[in-house]
């Protein structure tokens, strides 16, 4: 019997309408659209509007697309993934609040939590019960609503994030298409540099949180950026390896899209031109666990069956990983 490897069968995405441009915010802090291109290659993200509106409102529409793309139906879907960092809730999981109004009614899901690597995460552990042969059809969402956990006051975080997401089925393939290696990193001695400091079980919520501001992302960008572009790359470079691929052999790097530089720094380890990076983040920002699947969405129709892709991400944990996978199909 063949080897079964988790193939991705479909992606789907989907970003808010709100645009926020650098523009708008040079009115809302002190900073410019110079400033803010030159140091993360963003010009402007995506914004949930809407009272009541969470992260489940960025994933229904996409994993909407992704059942109508693929074909199939909710009832069908045996498993589904959420990653994100911004929860509808703390309970229940936003994966449950997906499941029930797309309809999947006979899927069991959970939501993962590993910062802006959850996709991978997500995307790794999914592939096991593909592998195991235990499911034939799950899907992996990677979505965040960033905006609700950004101080738009802090000029050093405000700038760099935006809403949105995407979703990818995953099924059974025994022709060496899919998932095929991984690698990933965690080290909790990073927390100190990007982390919430209030609102979990050491800090509940009270009124003298909120107005001490510490209910949103607090992050100390140099020792982040310097953390990034040593993990990204590394892993990134370590994958290839173990798979005894060259630059030429890599088709595509789909790199979390935090910063341009963070991104052009893991291309040149790998020895990748630009021409095989896949790059939104000057319209999107970083939308934390979205990014990935976005880049896939958007990217699909340039993808054939048979590319060799690398992803990789580093998040607040510090988590960060990569994945090596053959393109399963060619877009219609």
């Amino acid at each position: 019997m063949s080897k079964i490897t988790a193939a991705i069968t479909g992606v789907a995405g989907y970003v808010p309408d709100y645009v926020l441009t650098n523009k708008e915010l040079e009115t809302m802090v002190e900073t410019n659209d110079e400033w803010i291109l030159s140091r993360t290659g963003i010009k402007e993200r995506r914004i949930l509007k809407g009272e009541g509106k969470g992260t489940s409102h960025i994933a229904v529409p996409a994993v909407l697309e992704l059942l109508k793309k693929t074909n199939t139906k909710a009832e069908e879907v045996e498993l589904l993934i959420c990653a994100t960092t911004t929860p509808d809730m703390v309970f229940p999981a936003t994966a449950n609040l997906i499941t029930a109004e797309v309809g999947a009614v006979n899927a069991f899901g959970y939501d993962l939590q590993a910062a802006c690597s959850g996709f991978l995460f997500a995307l790794a552990t999914a592939s096991k019960f593909i592998e195991s042969g235990q499911y034939k059809k799950v899907i992996v969402v990677g979505a965040d609503k960033m905006s609700a956990i950004v101080d738009y006051t802090d000029r050093a975080t405000c700038i760099i994030f935006g809403d949105g997401g995407g979703a990818v089925m995953l099924e059974p393939n025994t022709e060496g298409y899919g998932i095929l290696d991984s690698v990933l990193k965690s080290d909790g001695t990073g927390a100190q540099f990007l982390h919430m400091k209030a609102g979990g079980s050491r800090k509940p919520a009270t009124i003298e949180t909120v107005q001490a501001r510490e209910h949103y992302a607090y992050q100390e960008g140099q020792q982040v950026f310097k953390f990034a572009v040593k993990g990204m790359a590394d892993v990134s470079a370590e994958v290839m390896e173990r798979n005894n691929l060259t630059a030429e052999d890599v088709a595509w790097l789909v790199p979390h899209q935090a910063n341009k530089r963070i991104i052009d720094a893991t291309a040149n380890r790998m020895g990748v031109g630009s021409d095989k990076v896949m790059l939104n983040i000057e319209r999107y920002g970083n939308t934390t666990s979205g990014t990935i699947p976005l880049c896939l969405w958007e990217y699909e129709k340039q993808l054939k069956k048979g590319d060799n892709l690398i992803l990789a991400a580093f998040g607040g944990g510090f988590t960060w990983g990569a994945i090596y996978l053959k393109w399963a199909y060619d877009s219609k």
